[in-house]
């Protein structure tokens, strides 16, 4: 079928709140790289939203899926558990960074894995608040929905939220909110929300997803851990957009040097196969009862055996090293962009998660500007995602692995979509 057939489809079948706007169906994939049901060449920035991080069917991957068809599709775990499982939580546990020896829980989504850390949490400490942060993304769930620290268009249309969460500023210089300001107002939500001798855990982003793309600073994230050392609450830290590579580190948090009680990890970790991880220090994630995590399908053998294989990859190809490589390029030209464009503001990356601003003469975020480029580029054979608070931040997920020539293709198109959409929105206001 074509995209046009296709289409239609969609507009009588697909729910409208799951609906996805674009207009092209992907055929096929490789790498960095989509095909469209009419045939169409489209470069991919966005990687399934930080999913591909080692690219669309990478083939050890596709390999090991293969392989394990052959053998056991699903038991439910708790049924029947099986060699996959138990060597994913071995491997987690030996290259995850909490404190001491880590246990490890298997879900789906990432959304999944905070709802088990927020369990795990509570039955750890005995108590019930959790703090997020302001920025923050967390899942579409009830309890992650109420964890997220932007409403639209998540929650906006859903009732009233689960209780028990409560909200502390995410520090973003850029945004006028510093290290002091954001630890101040956590210290104040302890004092007039969430009692400490109440609250379970502190759960944040090292560096914001839809959020921005924003990095908590080291010393920030050392003040929260002693905040939580202080009054007995975990820190949970959400690696599901962050991890698994994309920041030059297997995880966000290793940049800072410090050790949360539990993190939750997804996306890149199966390369595209639907699976999520909790992984906290042992104690911690003893402290539930027998059968009390789980699911009939978390930890499947196909998606373990695609975990294995991702791992694999990681030490063969030095995909932290390229991803760092792949950082400062984007960096680098992100000044240029700035240079040449006065509506690119704020170029940022901590290996290769990377983003910059699109901003209005004043200074102000422009929305509307972030969207027409994303449009202008999708038209122009690019897959471009935006993000942030404001929504006007362009953010870059394209898989490490992607080629040269492609990358550059890619950059120039963006290039290509500024001159037009600037010079397109000189001409309205002239």
């Amino acid at each position: 079928m074509n995209n046009a057939q296709l289409n239609e489809l969609k507009q009588r079948y697909v729910a409208s709140g799951a609906a996805s706007p674009a207009t092209q169906f992907a055929d096929r994939a490789e790498n960095a790289l989509i095909w469209d049901a009419d045939g169409n060449r489209i470069i991919d920035f966005a990687g399934g939203i930080g999913v591909l991080n080692i690219g669309h069917r990478h083939p050890k991957v596709v390999q090991a899926v293969k392989d394990q068809l052959d053998k056991v599709m699903h038991t439910c775990q708790t049924v029947m558990p099986y060699e996959g499982y138990v060597k994913v939580a071995e491997k987690l546990s030996q290259v995850t960074p909490v404190r001491g020896h880590g246990k490890v829980m298997l879900a789906n989504s990432g959304a999944e894995a905070l709802e088990n850390a927020v369990k795990v949490a509570r039955a750890a400490t005995g108590r019930d608040n959790v703090i997020c942060f302001t920025g923050g993304y967390h899942g579409r769930t009830f309890m992650t929905m109420a964890m997220n620290g932007k409403v639209a268009p998540y929650a906006t249309d859903f009732g009233s939220m689960p209780g028990n969460v409560f909200r502390a500023p995410y520090p973003v210089p850029s945004e006028g909110v510093s290290d002091e300001d954001a630890l101040r107002g956590l210290k104040m939500a302890l004092k007039t929300d969430a009692n400490p001798k109440d609250t379970a855990a502190i759960v944040l982003e090292p560096v914001l997803g839809e959020g921005g793309f924003h990095a908590a600073s080291p010393g920030f994230l050392k003040a929260v851990r002693e905040l939580c050392d202080e009054h007995g609450m975990l820190m949970i830290v959400d690696e599901v957009q962050s991890g698994f590579g994309r920041t030059g580190k297997l995880f966000a948090i290793e940049h800072s040097g410090v050790e949360p009680d539990i993190i939750t990890m997804a996306k890149s970790m199966a390369d595209g196969m639907p699976i999520s991880a909790v992984v906290g220090t042992d104690k911690v994630m003893d402290a539930s009862g027998g059968n009390s995590l789980g699911g009939t399908y978390t930890g499947s053998p196909v998606s373990c055996a695609a975990v294995l294989a991702v791992l694999e990859v990681f030490e063969e190809e030095q995909i932290l090293d390229k991803s760092l490589a792949l950082g400062d390029r984007l960096g680098e030209r992100f000044t240029q962009w700035e240079q040449a464009f006065d509506c690119v503001a704020n170029g940022r990356h901590l290996g290769a998660m990377a983003a910059f601003d699109l901003v209005t003469a004043d200074g102000s975020p422009d929305a509307d500007l972030a969207g027409a480029l994303c449009k202008k580029a999708r038209e122009k054979g690019l897959i471009l995602l935006s993000c942030g608070l404001w929504g006007n931040t362009i953010r870059f997920l394209m898989p490490v692995t992607i080629e040269d020539e492609v990358l550059e293709e890619g950059l120039g198109i963006i290039e290509e979509c500024l001159k037009e959409v600037v010079g397109s929105q000189a001409a309205a206001t002239a």
